[in-house]
């Protein structure tokens, strides 16, 4: 997220001035404990877009007064001028962002679609700012960069080298058009993710009769029936278009029919018969995309948008897909050939389908490992695992977590936390917590930043925050959930420890802002504590009894740990696949049905799956350019936290060896991009990762090299 600073000599403190004393509650200064928090409490939508205008034109002051500085560019001058700018935009954009996401209502929906282009188009400014790139220009090339310390030069080179690649030294009209398919992008992206938000909340399941709870477990019947009187429906239960409640439900429901329902209504977010179809925006976003990655001088959008990443170039990362699609097509199908089995001998008439594949699957844990999630969740308290969390970022980084009641949220459903060094008792941090599905908040589960560590302007701490959507059930009782939504939450907080474990002096270099395909790795090594005795035995609690999970359990889930990895490693790295080959397109004048049909037959993906993603509801790489062409980032950062995890397994003291977590605070967690990400894993493991222990992991076969 990069930040700016003053134009028009004259006019910039007269902005600033205006800003701060405007009764515009979102235009004042965070205030309050922290170093300032979002003043949740103050804020009324009427008054978010003449506040985003205002702090827009601040920015745009800023920006021409670096740009037009008399003085020779220096590195503070210029660069460390730009790192303390727009700051009113950045808190502007922070709660903007909040409301998108969490809190998105048809009043806000025509602010959204109004103002994103705006913020692209100061963007483009920005960067098609000839006077400004050629003073980052001359801070890069001075023989006095060579004095900068390390992170000084890194955050120098950063600059340049995004001036670059959004622009700056293409010609006059190219960059005219560039800003014109920004803005373009930013309006289609933003109606991208209305149609699919859209869709997730007007498609549900209705459980109208007893018959139609069949096999499903109690807090999930519980959650159904809540839902249900929440959305003022007149029938007995409700399943939620969100990934948390139709997967559960897919699992356990012995109503073949209505987990197809179930199913369908999920696959076809944005695919519909109706005005929320994403089809044509999404072959608009490509043609788009085309179009600037060749004015920007690269054959490809995937060309173009690994230019920045550790794997560089497409190539790269569909050889390390392949690599792993073939073992994982070939586990599918002996997964399914039991699956079958049991089909078989229950007397059904019929092949697995992709509805069928999770509650045949339960069925053969159960008969392979006497495993059953039924046996698990009620040991799987979502207040009880977020504790876990807690204990597990002690334990590894010496990070304390305490509840606080004087900071405004946005909703009470969202608690706060204060963070703090255990050993110094320093605050380094703001976690918000917003764990339940509601109308208006998108699906899934995230981390975000409302505000990024840094030094370069007073010490700054961070304030990060996680977002989940599990269904609230019975009052009173605690809220349980999967063993897969266990390890998404442990791996989202992954995230917000990155970002509450930075140390860094520049805001643009600090926490998750890494090449995308590395930001991943915090994150999925998180996951890997989640399974170890320490946290199991300390947290998973019985919900009634409240006794320990047994050994006998432990060991069992630890013996089932690599069971259908087959299923989610292809449902996942599809969808890469289809990412990755829908950027290389040169001509996106496709039909995303008949290209997404055509690329899996191609691939021989397993008729009993589909993408965990399908292209139309694909909001990872068509609400923004964050994850386009970048989805491969989830395996590439896969790879390497497996690998790193080994370091753990093969020290003294195992996930809880201290030297080993030290080294992964001190090359990982603490540095941001202030490092090459390569060169930061090479100081953390010795050598550069490697993709065995991913197979290993997974219970693939290795190749032999």
């Amino acid at each position: 997220m990069k930040k700016i600073i003053l134009t028009l000599l004259m006019s910039a403190p007269f902005l600033a001035l205006d800003a701060q004393n405007n009764p515009n509650p979102f235009l004042k200064n965070w205030s309050g404990p922290y170093g300032g928090v979002p003043a949740f409490a103050e804020y009324k939508l009427k008054d978010l877009k003449p506040a985003i205008e205002a702090a827009i034109a601040e920015k745009l002051a800023e920006i021409n007064a670096i740009a037009n500085n008399p003085k020779p560019a220096t590195f503070d001058n210029t660069i460390v001028a730009l790192e303390k700018a727009g700051k009113k935009l950045s808190q502007i954009r922070a709660v903007f962002d909040i409301y998108g996401s969490n809190l998105s209502t048809p009043e806000f929906a025509p602010i959204e679609s109004e103002m994103t282009p705006k913020f692209s188009e100061l963007s483009s400014k920005m960067y098609q700012n000839s006077k400004l790139f050629d003073r980052i220009a001359a801070v890069y090339n001075a023989p006095e960069k060579s004095k900068l310390n390390s992170e000084q030069q890194r955050l120098v080179w950063y600059y340049y080298s995004n001036f670059v690649r959004e622009g700056a030294k293409a010609s006059a009209k190219n960059k005219e058009r560039i800003a014109v398919i920004n803005q373009e992008l930013a309006s289609l992206f933003t109606k991208f993710g209305q149609n699919q938000l859209a869709d997730e909340s007007n498609y549900y399941l209705e459980l109208t009769t007893d018959a139609d709870f069949d096999g499903l477990p109690e807090e999930l019947k519980n959650a159904a029936i809540s839902d249900a009187r929440e959305r003022k429906l007149n029938v007995m239960g409700c399943i939620a278009n969100t990934r948390s409640s139709i997967e559960p439900f897919l699992t356990f429901s012995n109503r073949r029919d209505l987990r197809e329902k179930a199913f369908l209504i999920f696959v076809n977010r944005g695919d519909n018969d109706n005005a929320n179809n994403n089809n044509a925006t999404l072959v608009q976003i490509l043609k788009l995309r085309a179009e600037k990655a060749k004015l920007l001088g690269f054959k490809t959008f995937a060309d173009w948008s690994l230019s920045n990443t550790m794997a560089q170039s497409p190539q790269k990362t569909l050889d390390l897909m392949m690599s792993v699609w073939n073992p994982a097509i070939e586990k599918v199908h002996r997964d399914v050939a039991e699956m079958q089995q049991i089909v078989d001998a229950e007397g059904g008439n019929f092949k697995i389908e992709p509805w069928d594949y999770r509650y045949y699957a339960e069925k053969v844990r159960k008969a392979k490992y006497d495993l059953d999630q039924n046996d698990v969740k009620p040991y799987l308290q979502l207040e009880k695992l977020r504790e876990g969390m807690f204990w597990v970022a002690g334990e590894l980084f010496h990070l304390n977590f305490k509840q606080v009641k004087n900071v405004p949220v946005y909703h009470p459903d969202v608690r706060v936390f204060e963070v703090s060094n255990k050993d110094t008792g320093k605050v380094v941090g703001v976690w918000y917590f917003d764990p339940y599905a509601r109308a208006g908040k998108r699906s899934g589960a995230w981390m975000t930043a409302y505000r990024e560590q840094s030094k370069v302007d007073g010490n700054v701490i961070t304030i990060v925050s996680n977002n989940c959507n599990f269904i609230k059930g019975k009052e009173g009782e605690p809220i349980l959930i999967s063993w897969e939504d266990a390890s998404t939450l442990f791996h989202e907080f992954g995230h917000a420890l990155h970002g509450l474990c930075s140390n860094v002096t520049y805001p643009s270099l600090s926490g998750t802002n890494t090449p995308r395909d590395y930001v991943e790795f915090p994150s999925q090594i998180l996951e890997r504590w989640l399974a170890t005795p320490e946290v199991l035995n300390r947290f998973a609690l019985h919900y009634q009894t409240g006794n320990p999970m047994p050994i006998a359990l432990v060991e069992r889930i630890e013996k089932a740990a690599s069971f259908n990895e087959g299923f989610s490693t292809v449902e996942t790295i599809s969808s890469a696949l289809v990412d990755m080959k829908l950027h290389l397109l040169e001509n996106a004048d496709i039909d995303p049905k008949e290209f997404e049909k055509t690329t899996l037959a191609e691939l021989h993906m397993p008729r009993e799956i589909v993408m965990r993603h399908r292209i139309p509801q694909f909001g990872h790489i068509f609400s923004s350019d964050e994850y386009a062409a970048g989805y491969y980032g989830y395996l590439w950062a896969d790879v390497i936290s497996a690998d790193a995890t080994e370091a753990f397994t093969e020290a003294k003291d195992g996930m809880y060896d201290k030297t080993v977590a030290k080294s992964l605070y001190d090359n990982v967690f603490s540095i941001g991009n202030t490092i090459d990400p390569e060169i930061a894993y090479k100081k953390f493991r010795g050598r550069s990762a490697n993709s065995d222990a991913l197979m290993r992991a997974r219970n693939f076969p290795i190749t032999k090299k």
